[in-house]
């Protein structure tokens, strides 16, 4: 009964072993690294970095690079991805070209921003950028291979792509907009962190997370096959903990942070 509900709404999982492994690698992966953020294990970039970490003695000596060329290594093999796919690919139906445009789009909005938007003040470990870029590329090849794989299957029966369509504009939208907002709060050489205004920031300390989950979730309408909503729900389930860490840092900074103001879903969490 479930599935055949199920089944209304994504394309049958193709039988692909690598396709099945990897939508249970994402989805456990990145729900335990949400689970790292809520117990103190930070991934080794941005304010929460050191949070927690006794600075008379560190915990590590690994190689680091600047924060900005970090995020440059980290995005850039996923935008090569979804760009390389429309050479390999020339030619694929209205839905598939959709979801392997919004991939590079997101991509490419994200390596604008760290370009021409962000404001860096930390380091980054290398084995950490390092990380990171691998798991975006092997998840943006993934869900261009799964839906590859399910070209020329019959449709749905409900068509989510144009849902799907909107809520990345949204999502895009909304995650750049209050990206835009966190870099105003530093004039040039200013390197002090100070608590967000604008936007939904009134409301929730992370709605730029909150965007890019509506983003994801829009890639997943547009594809409509399991391993992007496996991806988005781990993705939802990292960001969810290191919003949760993300409140903390700014509660440990500042006596006057707002009590009313949530983790990541107004008025909810």
């Amino acid at each position: 009964m479930v599935l055949s509900v199920l089944l209304r709404f994504i394309y049958p999982p193709p039988s692909n072993m690598f396709v099945t492994a990897m939508s249970v690698i994402s989805l456990v992966s990145m729900g335990n690294a949400g689970i790292m953020e809520l117990k103190g294990k930070h991934m080794q970039y941005s304010k929460l970095w050191n949070f927690g970490v006794d600075q008379k003695n560190p915990a590590d000596k690994k190689a680091k690079i600047s924060g900005k060329t970090g995020m440059i290594i980290a995005y850039t093999p996923a935008f090569l991805a979804g760009v390389t796919s429309f050479v390999l690919v020339p030619v694929g139906n209205f839905r598939f070209d959709l979801l392997r445009s919004a991939i590079t789009i997101h991509f490419f909005k994200r390596i604008l921003e760290v370009l021409f938007v962000h404001k860096f003040s930390s380091w980054m470990d290398t084995e950490a950028a390092t990380a990171i870029s691998l798991s975006y590329f092997i998840n943006s090849a993934s869900m261009i291979y799964s839906h590859h794989l399910i070209q020329g299957l019959p449709e749905p029966q409900t068509d989510l792509k144009y849902v799907g369509s909107l809520l990345f504009l949204v999502g895009i939208s909304g995650n750049f907009y209050h990206h835009y907002l966190l870099s105003k709060l530093r004039t040039k050489g200013d390197k002090s962190y100070k608590i967000p205004q604008g936007g939904l920031f009134s409301l929730v300390i992370c709605p730029h997370y909150l965007f890019e989950i509506i983003g994801f979730l829009g890639i997943s309408c547009i594809s409509q096959t399991l391993y992007p909503f496996c991806f988005t729900l781990g993705t939802a389930l990292y960001l969810m903990g290191r919003s949760c860490a993300t409140r903390q840092w700014y509660q440990s900074k500042f006596e006057d942070f707002p009590t009313h103001v949530k983790v990541l879903i107004p008025y909810v969490f």
